[in-house]
């Protein structure tokens, strides 16, 4: 099932930026690892700010908010989830032409 998860990151203005970059560097390395894993299919930044949105794919919600709670930054997080259904219109699944 896909997922299109929206992340805010809320780092405190007053952190400990020593803090800051050892959660920073972890989160790479677990992003990473749902990325191999299959879970965090695509990740677009929100240019200016700390915010990012994805297409995750779990087998159910339960999965998909162990996956993100298991990220480093999760106490600092502000996230939305909204599941995905198939959609009969799906550009994706139409024969259309190339564009030009």
């Amino acid at each position: 099932m896909e997922f299109l998860v929206n992340i805010e990151i809320e780092w405190p203005a007053d952190g400990d930026p020593e803090q800051r970059d050892r959660i920073f560097e972890a989160e790479l390395t677990r992003g990473r690892e749902l990325a191999e894993a299959g879970i965090m299919r695509r990740l677009w930044r929100v240019p200016g700010r700390w915010a990012n949105w994805g297409i995750w794919e779990a087998e159910d919600a339960t999965e998909v908010h162990r996956a993100i709670s298991s990220l480093p930054l999760w106490p600092w997080m502000s996230v939305t989830v909204h599941p995905l259904a198939v959609h009969p219109n799906d550009p994706r699944d139409m024969e259309l032409p190339a564009p030009a």
